[in-house]
């Protein structure tokens, strides 16, 4: 439709309803009517496909119009639901034109409530005689007003003024433009916006809270694992009826008729669940296993806080359209803390030890999910039929929340569902009871056929049993997406079987990684703690899918495996040395899940996991490295710093594997599987994640991986990278280490700063007590400090205690024998900090100075300093040697100017990047393990020519540190920015200096040149 057509059809629209606007206030003309006469035909003007005229499946139409259902005068599920590519994006809520739209308070909340809960940051309320949109991510509230969150409105009449704004963000080809998208991250700030999984994930959490303390109280003989178990439970058993309520699959309001019984509220709960028991025969209702809750004591108030916060008024969820996905979001940060029980049987929630020391809980974004899943899944599934989808066998070794089995599990029945309403194959599925029809030329799968899909294909183990439960019940919930009583009711007439199947024998609770051969080997006192056995819980993956693996394995891994450093791993790393070709000492536990994922594929499976990026640079990383080199490696997308993880500063990429072992010696052919494809992302505002793969990777070769790490590097920059590595072997350049003699070191840790750092103050009064002081009060300096060619004035001082070295340490000496014998008023300062320093001491922490150091010296030298993390080198020259810096500082034992240009180069900056992990915020680490492999290009100085521009290079960085240290003390802003001009200028000449020193071509130079960009 061009723009002509679409002005004409808006002001025909406008026409009629003005003619005949009495008629259609009056009380005859109904909602239907209206949607049909014209809001329908108003956003079939924005592009949509309202009535699937172009025949898409129904996971993928554009426009999802819902039944009217009323429940006791409560009308339920939005009336149409905008989708590109199966995602919502919007709902709009229709009212009859009697409505007040811009006053009544009802339509407001109720669209709002259906937004907010699904997740969706803006909707849309009309009759068409008006609109009006709302930031659905405010929470809502039942006593707002109507205006509450709407950030637009306007009538009919002002429609042809408004259409650029209303098509610009509301259209089909807008949302599509990013523009949508656009308008959302700019109002993303406004006061008051929030999301549905953060406010519900506060009232779970008070209700566990709550929960944990009154069980506590009442039941005094529960043990902490009875009481988390507990607790889980009953807040599993209500959301699971509380969502079947809205789903129109149990009556409407039983839980909250419970609220009526004035006593004994909990046994009325208990009798519930035993009547979802019969009708779902799921293991979460299932008392025969659990011997624990039917007899629990409650206090009646904490459950009907409870029941009342989940229902209208009070609640400002709408749980028809609350995604299993938010769910399992919600979940995922909920079972990272825990409860615990004081020496008064008092509970607590507290965050788990492992979650802290990871930074947070990192639950994958569903595009990631989606992404993988669809490369994975997908490529498995491609071509075959439902009979041979049956065969395949789906896991996810760390199955948390159960994320990455929901997408794999809707993506079958998707599969499925259109297979079955293929052309072809209709008649049959509907003769097999495989789907049923919804409506004309819609249809949708049996219940009885997401059974056999869910207990036939996916299976998942975690080593939390709450993460196991969490799996269940979201994979049921998604199981029950769609249906009705009407549907569930079909299913009891027709069949013997019970609503929900049992998941036990897919979804196993246990550690991935650690057999019971764990025992075998002097390991036998652990087996003993009943603590220690269930922490490291050991699972057998043979014994606990026997039939799996009689078959040779699982034909899909995937997962986001937890990320746990190597400090929480004492226990295992001796198993892990001797079970793991990937153990390193200090490898993350993501490390071993990728070779267990990978060792657990039938030979050509598919794997993918999200996991840190870390492993493709960190020398932990080395182990992996080689054994990855070894499997076909399929994709590889680093999302560099990006912040992909909402809750967590972790920086993740996607590995995907297929499990074919390579002959290394054919790394060098032309095989295709001896080569992968990569990408780097630079933003995450791509409307499409696999689209903006395809566009952008590039291909990379087994055999150009470097084994000091892994860069995903375009083959260009990559020749480039070879070009300068070449240049070492070929011995025109040496590595820094070589250049330097080895003198790279790291700045002075820090320890007891209060003790140990000091002010003007107490440096004056020090001096004055015993003049002996001075000797080891020094100036430092902090990485922040550093800049290129430039370092600000210190403002610390700090005891450098010469003479206390490691082998002081090694040999038993006490630290303040150190200094009471040789400095008496500094012993007398640091009296105070004594007892903290000697607990510190006794468990094996450096409290003493700011750490034994055995290079002392270096500091007292002329010297070069770099921050550990910067943008690009910032390196610069201490001339006088009096400076020592700190632990976010590394020092390089050279004075030379030439090398100090070198180092600051665009060259070196562009080789850094590709060689070291990068930081949050695109920073660079710089390390001894990257900065000692920097190329150093030979330069001869015998012939005339030579010496001159090595001393053309040094002059003028001579030049630029005094015009740095001059630009400081400008007082006036033209003096300032003038002399930044010519500090910019003598920069580029030495970058071009530095091309010409290491014989780049002009090809060469614009790499570099555009990577600086």
């Amino acid at each position: 439709m061009s723009d002509s057509e679409r002005v004409q059809g808006l002001h025909d629209l406008i026409d009629l309803f003005e003619t005949n606007i009495r008629q259609y206030k009056g009380r005859a003309y109904d909602e239907a009517k209206a949607r049909s006469d014209f809001i329908d035909k108003f956003f079939r003007l924005l592009g949509w496909d309202v009535y699937n005229e172009k025949g898409y499946s129904e996971m993928y139409r554009d426009v999802v119009r819902e039944d009217r259902i009323e429940i006791k005068g409560k009308v339920k599920a939005p009336d149409y639901c905008f989708r590109i590519g199966g995602a919502r994006k919007f709902f709009v809520e229709a009212k009859k034109p009697a409505v007040d739209i811009k006053h009544d308070i009802e339509p407001a909340f109720q669209l709002r409530r259906y937004a907010f809960t699904a997740r969706l940051p803006l909707s849309i309320l009309t009759d068409f005689e008006e609109f009006a949109v709302y930031d659905t991510r405010i929470k809502p509230d039942k006593k707002d007003s109507a205006a509450t969150a709407r950030i637009f409105y306007c009538t009919y009449r002002e429609y042809e003024r408004e259409f650029a704004f209303i098509r610009d963000t509301f259209s089909r080809e807008a949302i599509l433009k990013g523009s949508f998208d656009r308008y959302i991250e700019e109002t993303k700030r406004k006061k008051g916006t929030t999301e549905v999984d953060r406010e519900f994930l506060k009232l779970i959490e008070q209700w566990r809270e709550e929960l944990a303390k009154n069980l506590a109280l009442r039941n005094p003989s529960l043990t902490i694992h009875e009481l988390n178990y507990a607790v889980q439970k009953v807040i599993d058993r209500i959301i699971f009826l509380r969502i079947a309520e809205d789903r129109h699959i149990e009556p409407y309001g039983r839980l909250q008729r419970l609220i009526e019984q004035k006593t004994h509220l909990y046994a009325e709960l208990v009798k519930l669940f035993l009547q979802a028991d019969v009708k779902y025969n799921s293991g979460l209702f299932d008392f025969k296993a659990d011997r624990l809750t039917a007899d629990l004591t409650i206090d009646d108030r904490v459950l009907k806080e409870i029941i009342r916060s989940v229902y209208y008024p009070d609640s400002p969820y709408e749980f028809s359209v609350f995604d299993v996905e938010i769910l399992g979001n919600i979940y995922e940060q909920f079972l990272g803390k825990t409860i615990r029980l004081t020496a008064g049987h008092r509970a607590k929630v507290e965050e788990k030890p492992e979650v802290k020391k990871a930074g947070g809980v990192y639950y994958t974004p569903k595009y990631i999910v989606d992404y993988i899943v669809k490369h994975t899944v997908g490529e498995t599934v491609a071509h075959k039929t439902p009979e041979q989808f049956a065969k395949i066998k789906i896991c996810d070794p760390a199955c948390g929340s159960g994320s990455f089995l929901i997408g794999a599990y809707q993506y079958l029945m998707d599969q499925h569902l259109g297979f079955y309403t293929e052309e072809k194959n209709l008649k049959k599925a509907l003769k097999d009871q495989r789907i049923y029809p919804l409506r004309e030329n819609e249809y949708r799968l049996t219940i009885d056929e997401k059974h056999r899909i869910l207990l036939n294909n996916i299976h998942g183990v975690d080593i939390d049993p709450q993460a196991v439960e969490v799996t269940k019940l979201s994979l049921l919930l998604k199981l029950l997406e769609g249906e009705s009583q009407e549907s569930t009711g079909m299913l009891f007439k027709y069949t013997d079987i019970k609503l929900l199947p049992d998941l036990s024998g897919n979804i196993k609770c246990g550690n991935s990684l650690i057999g019971s051969d764990f025992y075998d080997t002097g390991q036998m006192s652990l087996f003993e703690d009943e603590d220690t056995a269930r922490r490291i819980n050991v699972f057998d993956w043979d014994k606990e899918f026997p039939g799996i693996f009689a078959e040779g394995g699982f034909d899909v891994i995937i997962g986001n495996p937890p990320y746990v450093r190597q400090e929480m791993l004492k226990e295992s790393k001796a198993y892990f040395s001797t079970h793991f070709a990937v153990y390193h000492g200090v490898a993350d536990l993501y490390a071993y899940f990728i070779e267990k994922g990978i060792k657990l594929l039938k030979p050509s499976g598919y794997f993918a996991f999200i996991v840190s990026n870390k492993w493709m640079r960190a020398g932990y990383g080395d182990p992996l490295r080689r054994f990855l080199k070894r499997k076909q490696i399929l994709e590889i997308i680093d999302f560099g710093d990006l912040p992909v993880f909402q809750t967590a500063t972790t920086y993740p990429c996607i590995l995907r594997v297929r499990n074919r072992d390579l002959d290394l010696s054919l790394a060098e052919g032309k095989n295709d599987i001896q080569e992968f494809k990569a990408i780097r992302l630079e933003s995450l505002k791509f409307s499409d994640l696999a689209a903006h793969v395809q566009d952008n990777a590039f291909n990379i070769r087994v055999a150009h991986l470097h084994d000091s790490g892994w860069s995903l590097t375009h083959p260009r920059a990559q020749a480039l990278l070879n070009k300068l590595r070449g240049m070492i072997d070929s011995g025109e350049a040496v590595t820094l280490k070589d250049y330097v003699q080895g003198k790279i070191f790291y700045g002075i840790k820090t320890g007891l700063n209060k003790a140990f750092v000091l002010d003007e103050e107490t440096r004056n009064r020090l001096i004055t007590d015993d003049p002996k002081s001075e000797e080891i009060i020094k100036p430092f300096l902090l990485g922040r400090d550093i800049k290129r060619y430039y370092a600000r004035p210190s403002k610390h001082l700090i005891l450098i205690p010469k003479g206390w070295t490691n082998s002081n340490i090694s040999k038993g000496k006490n630290p303040w024998d150190f200094f009471r014998g040789t400095y008496p008023a500094i012993a007398n300062h640091l009296a105070p900090f004594a007892a903290e320093a000697e607990k510190r001491y006794d468990k094996g922490d450096y409290w003493w100075e700011l750490r034994a150091c055995d290079y002392y010296k270096e500091f007292e030298k002329p010297k070069i300093i770099v921050p550990d993390i910067s943008l690009r080198g910032n390196f610069t020259i201490d001339r006088d040697g009096k400076i020592f810096s700190v632990n976010t500082t590394y020092i390089i034992g050279s004075s030379d100017k030439f090398l100090l240009g070198i180092l600051n180069s665009k060259l070196i900056t562009f080789f850094y990047k590709h060689l070291s992990s990068s930081y949050r915020g695109n920073y660079l680490r710089f390390i001894f393990q990257y900065l000692s492999l920097i190329p150093v290009c030979k330069y001869e100085d015998s012939t005339k020519g030579n010496q001159q521009k090595r001393d053309l290079m040094i002059s003028l960085i001579t030049t630029i540190m005094d015009l740095k240290e001059e630009t400081q003390k400008q007082k006036v802003d033209t003096e300032r920015v003038a002399m930044e001009k010519k500090i910019q200028a003598i920069d580029s000449k030495i970058d071009t200096m530095v091309y010409e020193l290491y014989d780049l071509n002009e090809q060469d130079i614009h790499i570099i040149e555009k990577s600086d960009k």
